[in-house]
């Protein structure tokens, strides 16, 4: 499972022209899922994810983690962290799994990272078209792969 984590002060996605979700200070993760992860890249991604500490303290040094600010986390399901650009001009989407794979680890890395952080997780919408806008904080950008 790959990850790209975004520190940011708002957050939305739209789809056909309608805000489905949006959020204050908090993370946006886009999240790819390989065709080998399962329940264990989640958990420890959820629990890597709800810790990190990447908000500033009152000295203004990243010492707080989402839960420690009370922010909130959206997350967009992207299959295209799963390209593979070794050959060609093209990317190859091998490595993405199929939506029997995806949407179930998606929907489980959703209700678990609610879990962990005690409120609502904002989605974006499994395979929508979505224009998804961001005001990146910092910027802080943060990539983390399961299984690296």
């Amino acid at each position: 499972m790959k990850t790209v984590i975004q520190r940011v002060s708002e957050a939305s996605v739209t789809i056909d022209g309608q805000v489905k979700s949006q959020i204050g200070l908090g993370l946006l993760i886009l999240l790819g899922v390989a065709t080998d992860d399962d329940s264990s890249d989640i958990d420890w991604l959820v629990k890597k994810i709800a810790a990190l500490r990447i908000f500033d303290d009152d000295e203004g040094v990243m010492n707080r983690s989402v839960m420690d600010v009370k922010g909130n986390i959206m997350v967009v399901s992207q299959f295209t962290l799963m390209a593979s650009t070794k050959k060609g001009n093209r990317p190859s989407w091998i490595h993405a799994a199929p939506h029997s794979i995806a949407i179930p680890c998606y929907e489980e890395f959703c209700r678990k990272m609610s879990e962990a952080i005690g409120k609502p997780v904002a989605t974006g919408e499994f395979g929508a078209d979505m224009k998804v806008a961001l005001i990146n904080d910092g910027p802080v950008t943060i990539m983390i792969d399961s299984k690296k």
